[in-house]
């Protein structure tokens, strides 16, 4: 049994980690129409811009409130990131979707290069806070706090999204663009806006997730982002382009059943399950958990 928790909340840690990153991609290509296969560029940097300023940021460190500072500098880099991205290489793109997918995907391969020349291809340890490294007791299981950090962080940025959709002028246009951008645009309404915002959204969750993956994992490398981006693409089809609830009950399910299939089975059948998953929901329900049917 107490295998069984320990699992559980592993498993929710991972998918907390993967809702961060699937969540702003989900908004991005449910309103701008946009595969940002850069997404993972965002996540890179904030979790070396946290942990460059652990270390060099005055005021910064690996406890206390200098970790928070430390996170606070990452979101902050890799919130910019995003918003120059949108306005300097998919803006002019909106309409191209062929040359957006071969920009984002070339941004990518060049945003690793460019870590990996700055800092070097090896993974470098995180500076993670000391309660972080230890273990909280729940149900008679030892659960990594790094683990329960990711969950809490998920639930906090779950529900600021949803109070943004929900009671914003913007966080109205923007469902409303995923609905009908069309409609939107014909009100009158400067959806251009709403597209930088949703990027800058998507960068500081990614650059979040990137931050707490790292004290998740205990190391930042160049290509963690990308790893990651998988998956988060994979929570963003079974959970309905566009929809921040489905990519929350998607992370759930694919973080649990990776974690549960590779402990119980052979290293890497989780990663095939999760694949096959993706199958399943593709042939039975092509436009997601919470996605709706698209009509003539």
């Amino acid at each position: 049994m107490d295998t069984v928790i320990l699992l559980t909340l592993t498993g929710l840690g991972l998918a907390a980690l993967y809702f961060l990153v699937a969540s702003g991609l989900s908004l991005v290509f449910g309103l701008a129409d946009v595969l940002n296969f850069a997404h993972g560029l965002f996540l890179g940097v904030g979790a070396y811009a946290t942990w460059w300023a652990a270390g060099n940021l005055p005021g910064a460190g690996s406890d206390g409130f200098g970790f928070v500072l430390a996170v606070a500098f990452g979101v902050a880099a890799g919130t910019l990131v995003a918003v120059l991205v949108e306005l300097v290489l998919i803006r002019p793109l909106y309409s191209r979707t062929i040359e957006q997918v071969l920009v984002t995907v070339g941004l990518s391969l060049a945003g690793v290069a460019l870590l990996q020349a700055t800092w070097g291809a090896d993974a470098r340890p995180f500076p993670r806070p000391e309660w972080t490294r230890g273990v909280t007791g729940i149900l008679g299981a030892q659960v990594p706090n790094g683990g329960l950090l990711l969950v809490i962080a998920a639930v906090l940025v779950l529900g600021a999204l949803l109070a943004f959709l929900q009671w914003t002028r913007y966080g109205l246009v923007i469902r409303a663009g995923v609905e009908n951008r069309e409609m939107v645009t014909a009100l009158g309404i400067d959806v251009r806006k709403a597209f930088t915002l949703v990027f800058a959204i998507g960068g500081a969750a990614a650059a979040l997730a990137g931050a707490l993956g790292g004290v998740y994992f205990g190391t930042v490398s160049p290509g963690q982002g990308s790893s990651l981006l998988i998956f988060a693409f994979i929570v963003v089809v079974i959970g309905g382009m566009g929809s921040v609830v489905g990519s929350a009950y998607a992370a759930v399910a694919v973080g649990l059943l990776q974690q549960f299939v590779n402990y119980y089975g052979t290293s890497g059948l989780g990663d095939i399950c999760v694949v096959g998953l993706l199958a399943v929901v593709l042939l039975l329900r092509p436009q997601g958990i919470a996605g709706k049917v698209a009509t003539a």
